[in-house]
């Protein structure tokens, strides 16, 4: 199984942003990185100085979200919704997407994947995934 270090996931966004910044080739999953970077400016900054924030903490005391795990779990999701898994993850996107746009309904799936995450955490099990799905319906109001 797959499985970075912290170190590996953030070089991949450091590299696959100064990839993009330098106009060199993309491959794969480098593509979908930057599409993500691009929709997070506030984040470029960070992104352009990985000596400086490769080892950066970001303690859920102190109140500040974990850009790299945000980008993760973007990640994550554009992977499920490009092979469907969970299945129906795709068609809830574009419904979601038709409602509230492309990046804002990437949020919804990015909380309730978050949450679905957290919750197999606290409980030791595996991801539920009709509950993730029942998530992101609410999702639709």
């Amino acid at each position: 199984m797959f499985n970075p270090s912290r170190a590996d996931v953030r070089r991949f966004f450091f590299d696959a942003w100064g990839k993009y910044r330098s106009q060199a080739p993309l491959a794969g999953l480098e593509r979908t990185a930057v599409e993500i970077v691009l929709l997070h400016p506030e984040y470029h900054p960070l992104l352009d100085d990985a000596e400086r924030n490769l080892d950066r903490d970001y303690s859920p005391d102190s109140g500040k979200l974990n850009p790299f795990l945000h980008l993760s779990l973007h990640l994550a999701i554009a992977e499920q919704v490009s092979i469907d898994q969970p299945r129906g993850i795709r068609a809830l996107h574009e419904q979601l997407q038709a409602i509230q746009g492309t990046h804002d309904a990437q949020h919804v799936l990015l909380e309730c994947l978050g949450e679905t995450v957290w919750q197999a955490q606290r409980t030791g099990t595996a991801p539920d995934e009709a509950a993730y799905l029942n998530c992101i319906r609410r999702g639709l109001g």
